[in-house]
């Protein structure tokens, strides 16, 4: 399959034959998607990452082998040599053209400075929580990206923070009360990435947050937090919907709010669907819930899908949750019967008929491009 640059060059070359665009606007349009293609995270910047982590690694794993034969001062500055050169040698790649591997070396860096925390912590025994020497790192790792404007490094940061909350909320470090710190992690880490001009980090971020609002809501009172997670992911699905230049100012998520909003909302609805699962008559809150899941998987298909093949992917799987959890809850009552199965083909059927109505009017304007 061709790629986005590929095809938007077809396109360029399509249009000047067509005289829809001069020359001079086709060769500016040329040179930006360039651009545009330079600055992307490519296959080969991939792997140079991959390689860096796995060169940090080895080296933390050869001093800790044989931490008892280094001598104390000799540990500690060769600990601190490996951070220096990561981030000095990245710095100066980076200005040389060599953008993936001076990102790769700053994340080598990244990863000494949290294997530092732990091996100088072990060599001069000192006592403290683990939790608090991952927040000391992914605070090392967030001060970097900001000095470095590094979008990797905030990425960096993000992951360290979920790791921090995956832990604390799974009673890994012995927790005494829910790891409500992440809240300010997760706000200062979204400040961050428009600093670093970090998509990804956005975007991972909004993810972590609806994770961390599932784990609140297994901790608290369900309804409490899932119906405002209902009820602001459909304000913020409708304002990326109808707003979309404004919100994408504000976002610069590439458009891609409403597959956030869309989660946020799906997950809301299923905690609500299987905290009232006893409830599982016509009148129920249950079937009221499955209901506006259904709904709303509906509208955001209708609304959004035109635009956006994730969103329908994730319409669809969460279409296919719905379908599998309204099965094995009304299993068990009274609706376990031919009427279910009837009323389950009719809205099947009214989806089917939805989606292939969307995806032929995303595919005509494509036709009717090649016809031209």
């Amino acid at each position: 399959m061709a790629s986005y640059s590929s095809r938007v060059r077809t396109d360029i070359a399509r249009w000047l034959q067509t005289g829809l665009i001069d020359a001079s606007t086709a060769a500016a349009l040329t040179r930006d998607v360039e651009t545009s293609q330079q600055r992307s995270l490519s296959f080969g910047s991939i792997l140079a990452m991959m390689a860096a982590l796995l060169f940090g690694a080895a080296i933390l794993i050869f001093v800790a082998a044989n931490w008892e034969a280094i001598p104390r001062l000799a540990r500690v500055a060769a600990l601190f040599a490996i951070i220096l050169a990561g981030y000095v040698g990245g710095a100066v790649l980076k200005t040389r053209d060599h953008a993936a591997i001076g990102e790769a070396l700053w994340i080598v860096a990244a990863a000494a400075f949290g294997g530092s925390i732990a091996l100088i912590g072990q060599m001069y025994h000192l006592s403290g929580d683990e939790a608090w020497a991952l927040i000391t790192w992914g605070a090392g790792a967030a001060l970097a990206a900001v000095a470095l404007r590094s979008s990797p490094l905030t990425v960096a940061a993000v992951g360290i923070a979920d790791a921090w909350l995956f832990l604390r909320a799974f009673d890994y470090f012995g927790r005494a009360e829910f790891p409500h710190l992440f809240v300010v992690m997760a706000l200062v880490l979204f400040a961050i990435s428009f600093w670093t001009r970090s998509r990804a980090a956005r975007h991972l971020m909004i993810l972590s947050v609806i994770f961390y609002l599932v784990l609140m809501a297994m901790e608290y009172e369900t309804l409490q937090v899932a119906v405002p997670l209902v009820v602001v992911s459909a304000l913020l699905f409708a304002a990326a919907i109808f707003a979309a230049e404004p919100v994408e100012r504000i976002m610069q998520l590439g458009g891609r709010l409403p597959l956030h909003a869309l989660i946020g909302f799906l997950a809301g609805l299923a905690m609500i669907q299987f905290e009232l699962a006893d409830e599982s008559g016509y009148n129920s809150g249950f079937a009221i819930a499955s209901a506006a899941a259904l709904a709303g998987i509906v509208a955001a298909i209708v609304l959004g899908g035109r635009e956006s093949r994730g969103l329908r992917w994730i319409a669809y799987a969460g279409f296919a949750f719905e379908l599998v959890i309204i099965y094995v809850v009304m299993l068990q009552s009274m609706l376990n019967t031919a009427g279910f199965f009837l009323a389950a083909a009719v809205l099947l059927g009214i989806l089917a008929l939805v989606i292939i109505r969307v995806e032929k009017r995303m595919r005509a304007p494509s036709v009717e491009g090649a016809a031209a």
